[in-house]
């Protein structure tokens, strides 16, 4: 199918409060591009799918939402037949242009994938080929679809990138993944799916892990492409702010069946359904902690923090760039301490150098009293137990290769290594009751579980070393919002139960007004702004505070 040429494209609508929606009536005059009937997804004998019927109109955006596991990304996956597994099988009926997929051959299917419908997934870093750069990437679905070689394909892949507003796009052609940033690969994602023009884009939490500012930045863009190039959009996402501002209609999901489904304005304003009504509900988080004692004891503190890293040269000298400037903390027992910046600004490596697991890092840091910065690590080992962290992908974070027992085992094998058989399965027994999961799953393996039950096993990993300091790594991000209230609740009471200390790394200015009593503002590496949580969301000084409250409000 030859590309659309771009003279020919209307302009985007720029109205800055809401992206334009088409009427109704224009629609009515027009075939769905996308139907589906009573579509059933089994994986052996267990429903996965089931009854769903929608249809998506020339032009629409029509968001999927609803909690994980509910079923969202196995539909979109059946749209393009990717969710076919030995003991999966499909019924019903998905038309799209008219045309029968699920009775398509597989070339007429391999047309369909990348050509006619284009797919951004969740998780950039995941689905981009690790080995190849970032321009081969692209023109692999340029060769495919459109045969385009040589000068005519280099060209045309600048145009894209161009197009999705990657800067230098020479550089980023030749550049691999890992050496673009988050928004940065996302953008790449978004020009390979728009490469041949498609009908029907299917955008697979394109936001997640993403801080407010960018999150708006991805969904701004992709909507002006969508609007300009002429496609529909189906959102898959359990972030109720993106499917309130950006899709035209909403259809929830519970258990594999559509439970409502109507306009967003509607949907919103008046939800019928009970679970809707608890999804949009779970989304206006309170603030929920507790006190500090007054005399409670210090528990982390740093001073002068910093990390310098350095880039060796083939010609010239080498560089040195300062990534983390003169941080200065202090958390108490029972204090949870949120660190908020956009992507880049430096909370992780802060997290990484408190960890002792960055290069370059220097600056004193105190831990339960004793300064613990120049320590070798064999002595500094034994402390470690009394500061554990819990990253950001439940899904990333726990091995595929251990079961239940043996992840959040393994930190008795290295620290209570006395323990005999019976103490460990007890230890491991009670942790888990701790964290609402029943220890009967022991023997089970990390794919078998939700990402918030993986999240609760982190958080079991974590503490059945009893340490006094919690970090946790943008602990929500990959989460919808039900399981994401779960999972701060269970943070507070733990907290409350054990007097944790928390540094809450993360873009969610919800969560941190939820859970933080304090907040720091990161930019550049610097702390620029910080004060009680809510004085300093209430009434931030800095332009740069500001504007991540807007993004977040945005968005």
């Amino acid at each position: 199918m030859p590309a659309a040429p771009i003279a020919n494209e209307s302009p985007a609508h720029t109205d800055p409060e809401r992206p334009a929606r088409e009427t109704s009536s224009r629609r009515a005059n027009e075939s769905a591009l996308l139907e589906i009937r009573d579509l059933d997804v089994r994986v052996g004998q267990t429903p996965i799918v089931r009854g769903v019927s929608l249809h998506l109109d020339r032009g629409e955006r029509l968001a999927l939402v609803g909690e994980s596991g509910s079923g969202k990304t196995v539909t979109a996956l059946s749209i393009l037949r990717l969710f076919e597994a030995a003991d999966a099988s499909t019924s019903g009926e998905i038309r799209f242009e008219d045309e029968d997929v699920l009775g398509m051959s597989m070339p007429q299917v391999r047309g369909l994938r990348g050509g006619r419908v284009g797919m951004i997934f969740q998780e950039p870093m995941t689905a981009l080929n690790p080995l190849k750069t970032i321009g081969a990437q692209i023109a692999e679905v340029l060769v495919r679809h459109l045969g385009l070689r040589g000068e005519t394909l280099r060209r045309r892949v600048g145009e894209l990138l161009e197009q999705v507003r990657l800067p230098e796009p020479e550089r980023v052609m030749r550049a691999m993944p890992h050496q673009l940033s988050g928004g940065q690969r996302q953008r790449a994602m978004i020009a390979m799916a728009i490469a041949c023009n498609p009908s029907l884009v299917i955008a697979d939490e394109p936001t997640t892990a993403l801080d407010a500012g960018l999150r708006k930045t991805i969904m701004d863009l992709l909507v002006e492409l969508q609007q300009r190039l002429g496609m529909s959009l189906l959102l898959i996402t359990h972030d109720l702010p993106v499917v309130r501002r950006y899709a035209d209609r909403v259809m929830v999901m519970r258990d594999g069946a559509i439970v409502e489904a109507g306009p967003t304005d509607a949907i919103f304003a008046r939800p019928k359904d009970n679970y809707t009504q608890t999804l949009i509900e779970a989304r206006q988080v309170a603030p929920m902690i507790g006190p500090i004692r007054p005399d409670a004891a210090e528990r982390l503190r740093c001073e002068g923090l910093g990390v310098t890293v350095g880039k060796r040269r083939w010609f010239g000298p080498d560089t040195r760039s300062e990534i983390l400037k003169g941080i200065d903390l202090s958390l108490h027992a029972g204090q949870t301490l949120g660190v908020v910046g956009e992507s880049g600004s430096g909370k992780t490596t802060l997290a990484l150098s408190l960890l002792r697991l960055m290069d370059g890092a220097d600056g004193a840091v105190w831990l339960a009293g004793r300064r613990v910065d120049g320590m070798r690590e064999r002595a500094f080992r034994p402390f470690r137990r009394d500061l554990q962290v819990v990253f950001q992908d439940p899904y990333g974070a726990l091995s595929p290769r251990m079961n239940i027992a043996q992840i959040v085992g393994e930190g008795l094998d290295v620290h209570e290594a006395g323990l005999t058989r019976a103490e460990r399965h007890r230890r491991i027994e009670r942790v888990l009751d701790e964290v609402g999961l029943d220890p009967a799953v022991m023997s089970r393996y990390p794919h078998e579980f939700s990402g918030g039950q993986r999240q609760r096993i982190a958080i079991a990993r974590a503490l059945i070393l009893k340490p006094k300091v919690l970090i946790l790594d943008e602990p929500t991000s990959a989460l919808d919002a039900a399981v994401q209230l779960q999972v701060l609740r269970l943070l507070r009471d733990l907290q409350a139960e054990h007097d944790l200390t928390y540094l809450l790394i993360t873009h969610d200015l919800a969560v941190v007004r939820a859970l933080a009593h304090r907040v720091v503002v990161m930019l550049d590496g610097a702390v620029i702004e910080s004060g009680p949580t809510e004085q300093l969301l209430d009434a931030p000084e800095h332009d740069y505070t500001r504007q991540l409250i807007d993004s977040a409000l945005m968005a």
